[in-house]
């Protein structure tokens, strides 16, 4: 489970950002598989068909495999409707056989895995969105939800869990759908910008959405540029003016890891991939039965699959990594965010394909057991 810093992790970031020096972070261009999902999403919400079979074909040229396709397709009917999402599916099936008939056999990719969790949906629907939103829901309903409690369940069950969990798409990914397809549509704007929060809680910078609102503006139009725009604005103004104890990245997502802890020895073993770097801070003892270690991960860098008998911790301090449990999608992890390894999950983490990370792994429990290494994360596992 992800979560912002909260009470002790948040007073542990005070003191690491007191103890050092802020840089500043060097903007990333959205890559031409985003800006493929951007265009096909709000093409196939606008519902224009012939301009949606050409950026169809493109993003399997962008890289977006068959099966990736489908889902972009199939999530947007959450926000646009069965009749768009089929239309657009029926769109894909066309540019699939006139690519073969061209002699060229496009990637079907993998499928989406099976769930195994056995909490009820709306647990695990609840779940995805605190995730998403970086904060936990409590109290009672409020707005539609109290007035039409059957909606708030269904946005749960069937959108956050049925939808979301499915693995072929990261929650960036999803968010980029969604914030798409919402853009096409007029009267939506409240909704735009919740998910406009929601898509740099999991990693899109403000840089990235700007770049989002001039792809917008240049495939459905002025008007629907300008409304976005607006509301991005709107976005920016609350995310600024935000107490540092509430935003997702706090004071130290500007900090370099660097200063806190040296990088430790090279990793040689085998449970990694890439080039990793381990510095132990602590061992495990009798008395407080955990052991801390800072490692870095250079760009594409990864562990093995692997559980911890007793869980684990990690504080992410520097850079931007991945996230991901067996089952479940990719998720984007920054700096400021706490990750909670349950007892006995397979997992994975490590540093994105273009940007080194750092955490602080804590070994929770430790006289239970410590880590079981599983098989390496694949290279096809690593890029989905």
């Amino acid at each position: 489970m992800i979560t912002t810093l909260k009470s002790f992790w948040l007073g542990l970031a005070v003191l690491l950002t007191c103890a050092v020096s802020a840089q500043v972070n060097k903007e990333q261009d959205l890559s031409a598989r985003q800006k493929a999902i951007i265009r096909i999403s709000a093409l196939a919400g606008k519902g224009d068909l012939p301009k949606l079979k050409t950026e169809l074909s493109s993003g399997l040229e962008a890289g977006l495999t068959v099966n990736q396709l489908k889902e972009i397709l199939i999530h947007l009917y959450a926000y646009a409707g069965f009749p768009r999402s089929i239309r657009g599916l029926q769109t894909l099936m066309s540019v699939i056989e006139e690519r073969k008939a061209k002699g060229i056999d496009d990637v079907p990719g993998p499928e989406a895995s099976p769930i195994n969790d056995r909490k009820s949906k709306y647990e695990r629907g609840k779940a995805v969105l605190d995730s998403l939103s970086g904060s936990h829901s409590t109290g009672p309903q409020t707005g539609y939800a109290a007035f039409a409690p059957p909606i708030e369940v269904f946005l749960k069950e069937h959108l956050f869990a049925d939808i979301f969990e499915r693995d072929i798409l990261t929650y960036g990914d999803r968010e980029l759908v969604t914030i798409s397809v919402l853009s096409s549509l007029a009267g939506v704007e409240p909704m735009l910008q919740s998910h406009l929060k929601l898509s740099m809680n999991v990693g899109l910078t403000a840089y990235q959405l700007q770049e989002f609102i001039t792809i917008i503006q240049s495939i459905l139009g002025k008007n629907e540029g300008e409304t976005a725009q607006s509301v991005l604005n709107d976005v920016l103004k609350t995310t600024a003016n935000r107490p540092v104890s509430e935003k997702s990245e706090s004071s130290l997502s500007e900090i370099s890891n660097e200063f806190i802890f040296p990088k430790g020895q090279k990793v040689t073993n085998s449970n990694f991939t890439g080039t990793v770097w381990l510095n132990y801070l602590s061992e495990s003892d009798s008395t407080y039965n955990v052991n801390i270690g800072s490692v870095t991960f250079e760009p594409g860098a990864r562990t093995n699959w692997h559980l911890h008998k007793g869980g684990q911790i990690l504080l992410i301090t520097d850079g931007q990594g991945l996230y991901q449990e067996r089952g479940k999608p990719v998720r984007i992890v920054r700096k400021g965010q706490v990750v909670k390894c349950a007892r006995d999950v397979e997992h994975w983490h490590g540093a994105t394909n273009t940007e080194s990370m750092t955490h602080v792994a804590i070994g929770t429990n430790t006289n239970i057991g410590g880590a079981v290494w599983l098989k390496p994360v694949t290279d096809k596992e690593y890029m989905r």
